[in-house]
């Protein structure tokens, strides 16, 4: 399945995960060290390569059903650049495959574009790679890497300009709609939990379902969507 424009790393604690990590950048040996470590404490297989053309060769029917996740390196690129390689990604990758944004500066401001885009979290030049195993696990589990202030301000935003019209909430359960409104906040998974004394999985079903009433694809349509109806 490798392609030639892309590096593989095996060298993970369980070679049998599902689904890979792809890094895409030009930083070579920046993105090797980051794939050798990102192996040994995800389990996952990384492949490294230069370019978001690479992925969509990479992603075929053999990855079909696993949980993908690119990394986008952002070092020494413009707003603008990055925006249109997210626009490139299109929704037939972004529909196989989860994309975050790594090396972010924070003076960019590029979480509310990148958001609406597809992104499904941020990893900035500060960051040590130490958080990125959390982060992905969490990307990977269906929720957002972003923090609450970014969320809030994407969320305000959005329904200022009136994203979306408002629409008839009676298809949600009173649990739906609560669940929903913790997560147009920014709770996470294991929080609802805990608050509402169930359990993750139960909440995982809940949103869910929450999803498919309202017609969202992610976290983020969902809580613009209570923004603007609930």
């Amino acid at each position: 399945m490798a392609n030639s424009d892309f590096t593989q790393h095996e060298e993970g604690l369980n070679s049998s995960t599902n689904g890979f990590i792809y890094i895409v950048g030009s930083g070579k040996l920046q993105n090797e060290l980051m794939a050798f470590f990102l192996d040994q404490l995800t389990g996952m297989k990384s492949l490294t390569g230069e370019d978001l053309h690479s992925i969509q060769k990479m992603v075929d029917d053999d990855s079909e059903g696993k949980s993908n996740l690119v990394l986008l390196d952002c070092q020494g690129k413009s707003l603008e650049r990055l925006l249109g390689e997210l626009e490139a990604c299109g929704p037939e990758l972004l529909s196989r495959v989860f994309v975050a944004l790594f090396n972010v500066d924070p003076s960019l401001r590029i979480e509310q574009e990148a958001l609406v885009r597809g992104a499904r979290g941020f990893f900035y030049e500060q960051d040590s790679l130490d958080r990125f195993p959390k982060g992905i696990d969490t990307i990977l589990g269906g929720e957002l890497w972003v923090s609450r202030q970014i969320m809030c301000k994407c969320i305000l935003k959005q329904k200022r300009i009136g994203s979306f019209p408002n629409r008839d909430t009676t298809g949600l359960t009173p649990r739906e709609i609560e669940i929903l409104a913790m997560v147009a906040v920014g709770a996470k998974n294991e929080e609802i939990a805990e608050k509402l004394c169930i359990s993750p999985h139960t909440v995982k079903t809940h949103i869910y379902n929450i999803f498919k009433k309202i017609d969202v694809p992610n976290r983020l349509q969902a809580a613009l969507w209570a923004a603007n109806n609930l």
